[in-house]
């Protein structure tokens, strides 16, 4: 119960050890140089709030809390703090902690310093990267200390920002749970981050920062770092950029310090050698996990040590340089984030200002903090004195979309606030007014992203339709292969049964309409398939005339999708009649999807209320997803009597259905597996029997963007993929891989 050491995990355990323990164990097993420590598992952290009737407190406050509402946001983050931080550790789980920390001593043959390390459940996904959300503790030493500093990273699980990026990325605070890796500490004399790859273009470059002393003054962004770039395909170094590095930060009397560096701070950090030596280990990093990666490293007495790895999200596959007139320069940095900003500056010296940056504005500080995300999003560009491209300030920006200048030195002190200024995130310039941008635009595309035409469909999953247009763009996909309108939904004021009881169902009808035309218009004439609304109740709940929603001991398998459609049937409609705007525009690129399905005689209703309000069933695809052992088992029936052109896979609902595996409870995730014999059996069914009657086929649950899972259904014989769009193109690989392979294989079988 309760500890693992770092060699007995891997990247299957993320829902057990989090993240950062997860990437930790799998590097260990590859047999990179990782410091050698255990992890206090998510379990322990949850019985230890649950024993102690902390989880019920803790819900309360964060159901009653509006994120938006900075001093109301830090207000319930102190109060959980607090709570968690007094109730006294349980014996046993302290007991434990102990005994790990002793055997680490034991093995090193004196009392070790260690780095006592937030790793969430929800963490350093290829989808979501949490980087920062939660602390970090350094140069901890003896058994009381450890205890002391796991109960503040159980804690930092309710950090302001940690509440806010969850919410944001629509993660519920229940079903995120925390691990505390522990791991012998690094004093390191050198230290930085690495991209294995370009972060922005995906281009064979590997992207090197380093500073002197701990890792901690880079990504911070408190230390403007050497800049490094090494060409992975010449097998050459580019580009060196000595920065002066003002201070390091290093272990002194057994205290984390900062110590001025002086005439030492000019000097390069790393020499050609240990570029290399880097770059070596980034690329068995890269090749083992399949995706470029952001790798933080440290070097203590001559040895490289990697103590994070995660993927990178950030990553287009092809850049739109935008360009303006000529202009005064007042400030230059680093352009650490493409694309061109016009605002009005706003200074922020630190996290209690940022309440004065509205939407629009250019957002100048030092450097930027987690506590700024909520600022930043709303921000049209971000400038800071200090940081490289690997900082803090950079990595968000890249992750929002929003053009960024780093590294400027003096941007708090030359820019005012008011001023109006021009932003170019892909030079590295501010200038003086709002300049006009150049109509000329020029697309890089790169090594890893080229046009691949494969006979089985890859298309893409959107949720948010104001990323439409530049996910068209970007992933050049065949279409939309699930179109979720419930994100749209739920970021209305009004639940959306209250604007139909309020006669407002036109205004709502009108506002799905606009959302649904975002991505209708940037793939037509790609079909762009939209699955009607599919959200549990206590989603619901928050929004103003949600307080009606039933309480449902499992939400995941109560009042959503088809169920609710068809008992509100007002809602329904109005989702139809959004429909039919587009459809009377011309785009007949749509098609209706309809969630949760287990009866047969739901597709019929649904489909006579479609034809009620218009709906020209024979010009679009009409069809269902396949979430449930009961639609996988009458899928004939449902082809007979219903007529529907498609079908696509949920496999993340149709995996937990079938093996009775909630995917979001630690005790048990450990089971849940799409490669499970009963999973595939149901999948191949549908498949086949879909085969028969003419019927598309198509996946849409994660499982879509594993590039193995994808050879397995291409052999199926599935018509199409749907992928997230960071997926896409690795996916439209691995298919057009498996094609040639299959068609070899039958001209082998071939007997001239």
């Amino acid at each position: 119960m309760g500890v693992l050491w770092l060699d007995e995990v891997d990247k299957d355990d993320v829902s057990l050890v989090g993240g950062k323990g997860a990437n930790l164990g799998e590097l260990l097993r590859l047999g990179i140089p990782v410091p050698e420590g255990f992890v206090v598992d998510a379990n322990t952290f949850k019985q230890f709030i649950e024993g102690t009737g902390l989880k019920d407190k803790i819900m309360e406050i964060l159901d009653d809390v509006d994120v938006n509402n900075m001093s109301e946001l830090e207000e319930a983050s102190k109060k959980i703090r607090e709570m968690i931080e007094k109730v006294p550790m349980p014996k046993e789980i302290e007991e434990e902690i102990k005994k790990a920390y002793r055997q680490l001593c034991e093995e090193a043959g004196e009392e070790v310093y260690v780095a006592v390390r937030s790793s969430a459940t929800a963490e350093d996904l290829p989808s979501a990267s949490f980087a920062g959300q939660q602390e970090t503790y350094l140069n901890v030493k003896g058994e009381d200390e450890v205890v002391d500093k796991v109960k503040k990273c159980w804690s930092s699980l309710y950090t302001p920002r940690a509440i806010f990026y969850r919410v944001q990325q629509g993660f519920r605070h229940e079903n995120v749970s925390i691990a505390v890796v522990v791991q012998k500490m690094v004093n390191s004399e050198k230290s930085g981050v690495m991209f294995t790859s370009h972060p922005v273009t995906g281009e064979k470059i590997a992207i090197i920062e380093a500073i002197f002393g701990l890792g901690e003054a880079i990504v911070s962004g408190a230390v403007t770092p050497d800049h490094y770039e090494y060409d992975r395909i010449q097998r050459k170094l580019i580009k060196v950029q000595v920065a002066y590095k003002k201070f390091m930060l290093t272990r002194q009397d057994g205290k984390t310090v900062k110590v001025e560096l002086g005439e030492k701070g000019k000097e390069r950090v790393l020499s050609e050698k240990e570029i290399e030596e880097l770059v070596k280990l980034g690329e068995v990093i890269e090749e083992h996990y399949g995706h470029p990666q952001d790798v933080e490293w440290a070097v203590e007495k001559g040895k490289i040590y990697i103590v994070q790895s995660r993927p990178i999200t950030t990553i287009k596959g092809k850049v739109e340089v935008s360009d303006v007139e000529e202009g005064e320069i007042l400030v230059k940095g680093l352009g650490a984030s493409p694309g061109i900003g016009i605002g009005k500056v706003k200074i922020v010296l630190n996290p209690d200002e940022i309440n004065k940056v509205e939407e629009g504005d250019v957002l100048v500080t030092t450097m930027t903090t987690p506590d700024m995300v909520p600022a930043m999003r709303m921000a049209s560009a971000i400038v800071t004195d200090e940081g490289g491209l690997t900082c803090h300030a950079a990595i968000v920006s890249r992750e929002l979309g929003i053009p960024a200048v780093v590294g400027t030195g003096n941007a708090t002190k030359v820019l005012k606030d008011g001023m109006i200024v021009t932003v170019d995130g892909d030079k590295g310039l501010v200038y003086k007014g709002a300049l006009k941008e150049k109509k000329k635009v020029e697309v890089k595309a790169v090594a890893i992203a080229p046009q691949i035409i494969t006979a089985t469909e890859v298309k893409v999953n959107i949720s948010i339709p104001d990323v439409a247009e530049k996910v068209a763009k970007e992933t050049n996909a065949d279409g939309v292969g699930l179109l979720r309108i419930e994100h749209m939904v739920l970021s209305l004021k009004k639940h959306p049964m209250k604007y139909i009881k309020d006669g407002e169902i036109d205004v709502y009808v009108d506002k799905l309409y606009k959302g649904l035309k975002k991505v209708v218009k940037a793939f037509y004439p790609k079909p762009v398939w939209i699955r009607t609304l599919d959200a549990p109740t206590d989603e619901f709940r928050s929004m103003e005339g949600g307080e009606d929603e039933p309480i449902e001991s499992n939400p995941m398998l109560g009042y959503r999708g088809i169920r609710r459609d068809l008992r509100e049937e007002e809602h329904f409609r109005a989702e139809m009649r959004a429909i039919k705007k587009l459809i009377d525009e011309g785009y007949t690129n749509v098609g209706i999807m309809l969630p949760l399905v287990t009866r047969v005689e739901e597709v019929k209703r649904a489909k006579e209320l479609a034809l009620e309000e218009g709906i020209p069933l024979d010009r679009i695809d009409f069809g269902i997803m396949v979430e449930t052992p009961a639609c996988a088992l009458i899928i004939e029936d449902i082809i007979k009597e219903c007529g529907i052109t498609f079908i696509s896979f949920g496999t993340n609902d149709l995996t937990q259905y079938t093996l009775a595996v909630d995917r979001n409870n630690e005790n048990v995730a450990y089971l849940y597996s799409e490669k499970h014999p009963a999973v595939l059996k149901l999948i191949e069914h549908v498949i086949n029997v879909c085969k028969k009657y003419g019927v598309k086929t198509s996946i849409c649950g994660q499982a879509g963007s594993d590039p193995k899972f994808a050879e397995m259904l291409v052999r199926m014989g599935i018509d199409s993929i749907s992928a997230n769009p960071d997926a896409v193109q690795r996916v439209r690989e691995a298919v057009a891989r498996i094609e040639k392979k299959i068609m070899l294989e039958k001209l082998r079988e071939l007997k001239f």
